[in-house]
């Protein structure tokens, strides 16, 4: 396990530029951990030697990585640490659309596809309880979980599945509809039709194989579509299409998840989130129907990744830990 500063070698085969301007005395740290099931996960840890506190950052899905941008980590890394609170920053299984990693019991190795296109949901857990133990190893004693996006859709299933763990408070950034998302961008004929196929393929042992009617715009297995698209599924989390068009996809309670999160929580959104369905204030009303008690704000101007907003979210963020 790497456990030194990140070098300009090892950065650039993360794939993002070595000559970037890291944060003043506070150069990023190369770190890997493992995962009970044998993934051996990348990431980049901010933060000083002395700092009792961390947060564990979840990204979305997509092409996402935490290499390809670095600079987008600086001002919330920046913002945590003027209150002693280190970040880690690290790409789940989850991260990229296709990924080869290796999987490894004892000295026996194997070769699987993972990213976006194969994802399960539920498998954060694994992902997550693997970032908590290695910073618990560290010696950090207070941790936070915070999530964008999909990530957000992320603590809200980790909670669900494992609500006493180690986490002392949830931030869920832009939490998203994906199955809405998908409902209305295939219509309703094609969305069942597609949902049907992928549930036979998974039935058959065929769930590998790439959904062809949806390239090359949306890029899926059937296993990795029928665990996003499922109303009845985990990473249904946000049905805020069901609630606002007034139709019925789901046959399992709505917002069971984000229902269960306990903990105090912070629950951020971009007044012009372009995947907010054009009402964030009705979003948000939704939200706060069924959790009432945790905290909510809303960014003034942000899009959904906050562009040009950063500085603002990570004050608000540091703010409210």
């Amino acid at each position: 396990m790497l456990q030194e500063p990140a070098t300009p070698a090892i950065l650039e085969q993360f794939g993002f530029n070595s000559r970037i301007r890291s944060l003043p005395n506070m150069k990023p740290e190369f770190i890997e951990f493992n995962t009970k099931d044998g993934l051996t996960l990348p990431g980049l840890l901010y933060g000083g030697k002395k700092d009792k506190a961390a947060v564990i950052y979840l990204h979305g899905n997509g092409s996402s990585s935490v290499f390809y941008a670095e600079t987008k980590n600086h001002p919330l890394a920046s913002a945590l640490a003027k209150k002693n609170i280190s970040i880690l920053y690290f790409n789940n299984r989850g991260a990229h659309l296709v990924k080869r990693l290796t999987i490894r019991h004892g000295k026996k190795e194997t070769r699987k596809r993972f990213g976006m296109a194969y994802e399960k949901i539920k498998e954060c857990v694994k992902d997550i309880d693997g970032a908590i133990s290695f910073l618990k190893k560290r010696g950090y004693r207070t941790l936070y979980l915070a999530g964008a996006s999909t990530g957000a859709n992320k603590i809200c299933v980790y909670n669900f599945y494992k609500p006493k763990n180690h986490i002392k408070k949830y931030i869920l950034l832009c939490g998203g509809d994906d199955t809405g998302i998908y409902y209305h961008l295939l219509g309703k004929s094609k969305f069942w039709k597609l949902l049907a196929e992928a549930k036979r393929k998974v039935c058959a042992g065929r769930g590998d194989e790439m959904v062809k009617e949806m390239l090359p715009d949306n890029f899926f297995s059937y296993a990795g579509f029928l665990d996003i698209a499922n109303p009845d599924g985990d990473y249904n989390v946000f049905p805020f299409y069901e609630v606002l068009r007034r139709i019925k996809l789901s046959t399992k309670p709505l917002f069971r998840h984000f229902k269960s999160v306990k903990k105090q929580s912070l629950v951020v959104y971009g007044d012009r989130d372009e995947y907010a369905w054009g009402d964030v204030p009705k979003i948000v009303a939704i939200l706060k129907n069924y959790q009432p008690h945790l905290t909510y704000r809303v960014i003034a101007g942000a899009d959904h990744g906050f562009k040009h907003r950063e500085k603002e979210l990570a004050r608000t963020i540091a703010a409210w830990l």
